[in-house]
């Protein structure tokens, strides 16, 4: 009767060792799963997995996305993100659009996406909070203004300095504004079409923008406007990349994908469609 008491008593001390092992290998079991599913669709890292979640702006402009529709496909920025889907393996209805300011874009904190693209410049102040993914493209730096005005003969950046400046708030054009060409007393905006109006009632003189944007304007947008010059490069702006919370683990996996798209000269199909410039514009020195 010892013996059978002592016996039970060894088998009910063991339960706890053996109800544990068994929830290690489950969790470990399940680690494993997790592990396997890394840099897929099903990916537990994505912001919804099952679904490439990207934001962009609101409104979305020319020749980077067509007629403010991120679901068409039709533009180069937006033909870049399913091109890119398609690499990493989503279906083209398992890509997700989410509406940002580009202001809200480059603030620290946790993102309701995987990634955001709306040309944002690569900058190390911005890396201090955000996260960015390879270059997908450098664009050129333009300047938009009014036919007769004074940029139309400037020749240096201290011709540039005489007149007066306008550009979109927390942009790298701003920035160039101020510490490149070295103008003091920008006039700010809260987007790009602000900024444009104000251009076409005479608060400004001229504008910073992107090449590709610059050529759509004039032509589209604002017609009354003109590129008047292309700008030196700025050593300070890397090109543009899609934007990640910081420290974001889908990062590598989304490079991959990006520059295996970029090495199949998708990218370059994409420019050839959308981004054509012009040879003719004059371009100042500083």
């Amino acid at each position: 009767m010892l013996r059978k008491t002592f016996l039970i008593l060894i088998v009910f001390s063991l339960l706890p060792v053996l109800s544990f092992a068994s929830g290690s290998q489950e969790e470990s079991s399940d680690d494993s799963m997790d592990m396997s599913k890394q840099n897929t669709p099903f990916d537990s890292r994505l912001h919804t997995p099952g679904k490439l979640t990207v934001a962009t702006g609101e409104p979305v402009y020319p020749p980077w996305m067509m007629d403010d529709n991120p679901e068409s496909g039709v533009g180069f920025e937006n033909g870049l993100v399913y091109a890119l889907a398609e690499e990493l393996g989503f279906a083209r209805e398992d890509v997700l659009w989410v509406r940002q300011t580009f202001d809200q874009g480059i603030t620290p904190g946790d993102k309701p996406y995987d990634f955001n693209i709306q040309q944002y410049s690569i900058s190390e102040e911005r890396r201090k909070f955000v996260g960015f993914s390879d270059v997908y493209y450098e664009p050129e730096k333009a300047v938009i203004a009014l036919p007769g005005s004074e940029i139309s003969t400037a020749k240096s950046f201290d011709d540039l300095r005489k007149v007066r400046w306008g550009a979109t708030i927390g942009t790298v054009e701003l920035d160039y504004i101020e510490n490149i060409i070295g103008v003091s007393d920008v006039a700010v905006y809260s987007d790009n079409a602000s900024t444009f109006q104000a251009l076409l009632s005479n608060q400004i003189d001229a504008t910073v923008i992107g090449l590709p944007t610059a050529l759509f304007v004039t032509a589209v947008q604002v017609p009354e406007a003109t590129v008047a010059a292309i700008l030196p490069h700025d050593s300070n702006d890397l090109g543009f990349g899609f934007v990640f919370e910081k420290d974001s683990p889908l990062i590598d996996w989304i490079n991959t994908g990006l520059n295996a798209v970029i090495s199949k000269g998708i990218v370059a199909e994409l420019t050839a469609e959308f981004l054509i410039g012009d040879d003719a514009i004059p371009e100042i020195s500083e």
